[in-house]
């Protein structure tokens, strides 16, 4: 039975989609079973046995739940937008989003092992389990050969990786042999809920096309497993730098001590915690969203309080491309002297000419 659950072909057929099987891992009550019925019309829901299993199963309140299951909260959100970040006007052709001058996002495919409750792409994420298909595929691809400005390629869903080694290698190849086209990049979330995926024969594939980076979404401490270890790991041997990307969360990981814990687990994992995005104002999705500020703070009681590469870049997504907001260190600024703050309060003040050093 451990061989076959082990399996992510079985893990991604079995994916939790009713109460009866949800009932195995966590205590329905009337709430929650209301909450699932009324949600899950507004945007499906299915989740691994894996991440499952990291569920509470009597308390409310787990962070794990909080990402997998439809609250009736979803449906109180009147302010929440279908396509915050203006995808579809930056889509010139089926799948691709060109919103940078030298980079694309592909959108290669519909499905997911685990539908997120703060799912970015939830208008259209999940709606159908389907790949893109092998035409719309090559017409991106030439897209992308039109357009030598383009030298850097996410693959992203969806999920890619829920498709197979031969589909994904398929893409990849056809990629690569574009000679403008300098770093690949593939976003996943597998490695954190269906970390089986994450196979020798993939590795092995995916070091064939180097370079390719990758990068995740860890977003709590629980999530920070044996599987998912040994699946960064696997990555990582076989050449993959991979990197996390957090969405802040309210209830989940909105504090410092919660999200110093979770990037000091990332990065004995040897994952270098790259985002902390601001939830979006996607619909369905005003229980998780928080002040600005909330992430702002976090940054601060991390930075001087952990190893400098262990800090996330707090990021705002809009229509006109991530905007990184950080704490205000430069307290004031003068002809001859800057006046910095660092992050226990104290103030240094800097000589630095602003007509530079005679």
């Amino acid at each position: 039975m451990e061989a076959v659950y082990n399996d992510w072909h079985w893990q991604f057929a079995n994916r939790i989609e009713g109460l009866k099987q949800l009932g195995e891992y966590i205590d329905l009550d009337d709430d929650l079973v209301k909450g699932i019925e009324g949600a899950s019309k507004l945007f499906r829901w299915s989740v691994t046995p894996y991440y499952a299993s990291l569920m509470k199963r009597d308390d409310p309140d787990c962070p794990i739940r909080k990402q997998a299951l439809p609250s009736i909260v979803e449906l109180e959100d009147a302010e929440g937008e279908t396509d915050p970040l203006d995808e579809e006007k930056h889509s010139p052709v089926e799948g691709l989003i060109h919103n940078y001058p030298d980079r694309v996002a592909f959108v290669i495919t519909g499905e997911c092992a685990m539908f997120c409750r703060h799912c970015t792409r939830r208008r259209k994420v999940g709606k159908v389990d389907t790949h893109l298909s092998r035409s719309a595929l090559a017409c991106g691809i030439n897209y992308i050969k039109e357009h030598p400005e383009i030298r850097d390629v996410l693959l992203t869903g969806g999920d890619p990786l829920v498709a197979s080694d031969e589909w994904l290698e398929w893409i990849i190849s056809n990629i690569r042999a574009i000679e403008h086209v300098q770093i690949i990049r593939i976003g996943t979330r597998v490695p954190c809920t269906m970390p089986q995926r994450i196979t020798d024969e993939l590795c092995q594939m995916l070091s064939k096309y180097h370079p390719i980076w990758l990068n995740t979404q860890f977003n709590h401490p629980r999530e920070l497993t044996e599987e998912a270890a040994k699946a960064c790991d696997k990555l990582l041997r076989a050449g993959v730098p991979v990197g996390n990307q957090s969405v802040l969360l309210k209830g989940i990981n909105d504090s410092s001590e919660v999200m110093r814990e979770l990037v000091h687990g990332i990065v004995k994992m040897r994952v270098r915690p790259y985002y902390l995005y601001q939830c979006e104002v996607i619909r369905g999705t005003r229980h998780f969203r928080t002040p600005m500020e909330v992430g702002i703070d976090i940054i601060k009681h991390l930075q001087g309080y952990t190893t400098g590469f262990a800090v996330p870049t707090f990021v705002l997504d809009t229509p006109i491309g991530k905007i990184p907001v950080s704490p205000q260190n430069v307290v004031d600024r003068d002809s001859e002297y800057v006046t910095l703050r660092n992050y226990e309060g104290k103030i240094f003040k800097l000589r630095n000419p602003k007509d530079g050093w005679e």
